[in-house]
């Protein structure tokens, strides 16, 4: 990818890029660790199931417990290792909130923070004067503890949502990830992301993604992940999104281990 180099190093204005196939589920870095989950069912399915309502009631129940599954996994992981144990932790979030400020997000923009947890990026955004940020996890656990140490103040919303089923009920100014795309490792999960994202995200609103770098690790937190250069991740979200900048980062884990990260900002048409 072209990209413009100031005198401090960072990389800033991505040049328009030149169009590639889309990538393909089946690529080597993005096999799937675990089969996929069924999706939810429709209206229109269970408008149909009325008159034979087994099949789409069993339907029902095994996309319950995948859920389930995943809110255990995640709940684990925090009582496990505690909120400064797991290897995503940063004690600052010191790039997304240099991203936040190349898009020019306003404090009273709509910010979401997808797979938000327990990070510390809320905590900063109220510091800097956010008045509208909702942090959404599947991690009851990682809530509760972000919850206790923000304090119940009207500018933060707490939403214990599975991605993955959850409907954008507004748009927001800004979508924030770090470190949840990549655990999609399925193609139906990335294409029920980025509906999500579309429906969630306003007209010429801001876009951080950030997802292990393809020489990142192959698994994390006992599950397969896949990995993504930047063009990779802007392939992906398409034309729907302009590129504003990109960064690559090598975050330190707790405990001592080097991560690549991959980090885009975009905005939406």
């Amino acid at each position: 990818m072209a990209r413009h180099q100031d005198p401090s190093g960072s990389e800033d204005r991505v040049k328009p890029l030149t169009p590639r196939a889309p990538l393909r589920a089946d690529k080597t870095d993005i096999r799937p660790f675990c089969p996929p989950q069924p999706p939810l069912p429709t209206h229109d399915e269970l408008c149909v199931a009325s008159s034979n309502p087994a099949p789409m009631l069993a339907k029902v129940a095994e996309s319950a417990d995948a859920v389930t599954d995943r809110a255990d996994h995640w709940d684990s992981a925090y009582r496990d290792r505690g909120v400064a144990g797991v290897s995503w932790f940063q004690s600052e979030p010191a790039l997304s909130l240099e991203l936040i400020e190349r898009l020019g997000v306003a404090p009273d923009a709509a910010v979401m923070d997808v797979g938000g947890g327990a990070s510390s990026l809320v905590d900063h955004l109220v510091d800097r004067g956010f008045t509208d940020i909702s942090v959404l996890d599947i991690s009851q656990a990682a809530l509760e503890d972000a919850r206790l140490r923000v304090g119940e103040i009207a500018a933060v919303r707490w939403l214990h949502e599975d991605l993955l089923s959850w409907n954008p009920a507004r748009r927001y100014g800004l979508w924030h990830d770090r470190a949840v795309f990549h655990f999609l490792t399925e193609e139906a999960d990335r294409d029920r992301y980025l509906d999500c994202l579309g429906s969630g995200i306003e007209p010429g609103g801001g876009l951080i993604i950030a997802t292990f770098a393809e020489d990142g690790p192959e698994y994390c937190s006992g599950l397969r992940v896949a990995r993504y250069s930047a063009q990779d991740l802007l392939n992906l979200l398409g034309p729907e999104f302009q590129a504003v900048a990109v960064r690559r980062e090598l975050h330190m884990t707790p405990g001592g281990v080097v991560q690549p990260f991959t980090w885009v900002a975009a905005r939406a048409a």
